[in-house]
């Protein structure tokens, strides 16, 4: 059965879609940690994100890292913060949080309330200022 990460690449699931390529897919985290959470995933269902092949594993780096560049300069903040968990969805992925302290990247805090209104308008500023 295909992952919720593989049904919002394939359109079956509505997503804020930030990025795209041939091989990855970012889009906002509907609970995030601060504004402009962002999760990148390979479009290929891989569970766990240290058995993608190299190629992939890095290559998802480089697409979160002009994806992370598009967030920074929208979103106030120190830095963008990568975090790979992979426990609660079985799709590899990596999660691109805005920071200005440790404590911004605490996955037991409560999220970020936002409205699908404040989520679009950001996805689409974001999107605006990605430069693939």
């Amino acid at each position: 059965m295909a992952s919720i990460f593989t049904k919002i690449v394939r359109g079956e699931l509505p997503s804020y879609k930030i990025a795209e390529d041939d091989r990855f897919f970012a889009f906002l985290d509907i609970r995030p940690m601060s504004k402009g959470h962002t999760l990148v995933v390979p479009k290929e269902e891989i569970d766990y994100f240290f058995d993608l092949d190299d190629d992939h594993l890095s290559g998802v780096m480089v697409f979160a890292g002009k994806v992370s560049r598009a967030i920074e300069s929208v979103v106030s903040c120190r830095r963008v913060g990568v975090a790979v968990v992979g426990l609660e969805v079985p799709h590899a992925h990596v999660h691109l949080i805005p920071i200005t302290r440790m404590s911004d990247m605490n996955f037991g805090r409560p999220p970020v309330k936002m409205s699908d209104e404040e989520l679009e308008e950001l996805a689409a500023r974001i999107r605006t200022a990605y430069n693939g």
